[in-house]
């Protein structure tokens, strides 16, 4: 039982079990019936993605170490919130007994908030593959 971290869209793997979308917006121009079979997420959990004025920041401007570190920075400020910071820790409780999967659409996990959420679930002792 764990946690698989993937890029929203990308093929299943066979142990993934539920995909959850840390994604402030669905996916363009999908139904949302579709969403599911066509590997992006069953669940949107928007709760957990970085907020649309530091998606906004983050885009304007192209990624170097320091915008890096501020983006880290006002995110975990973000998922110190109660609601994310529930969430966080029921996903990490959840990973002991359950396989299930979260993502993002970004194609660099190492400079995406999937990344920054690996970090905060693994501080709570969750599972990942």
């Amino acid at each position: 039982m764990a946690i698989r971290v993937v890029q929203l869209g990308t093929p299943r793997h066979p142990s993934e079990g539920l995909r959850l979308g840390t994604v402030r917006r669905p996916p363009r121009g999908v139904r949302k019936e579709d969403y599911g079979h066509l590997n992006y997420y069953d669940l949107w959990l928007p709760e957990l993605a970085p907020s649309l004025l530091l998606i906004s920041w983050a885009l304007s401007k192209p990624w170097d170490s320091g915008r890096w570190s501020t983006f880290k920075r006002k995110y975990f400020a973000e998922m110190r919130k109660p609601s994310p910071q529930r969430i966080i820790a029921l996903l990490a409780a959840m990973s002991q007994a359950s396989d299930f999967s979260i993502g993002c659409y970004c194609d660099n996990e190492p400079r995406c908030h999937r990344s920054l959420l690996r970090e905060l679930l693994l501080e709570l002792g969750a599972k990942f593959e």
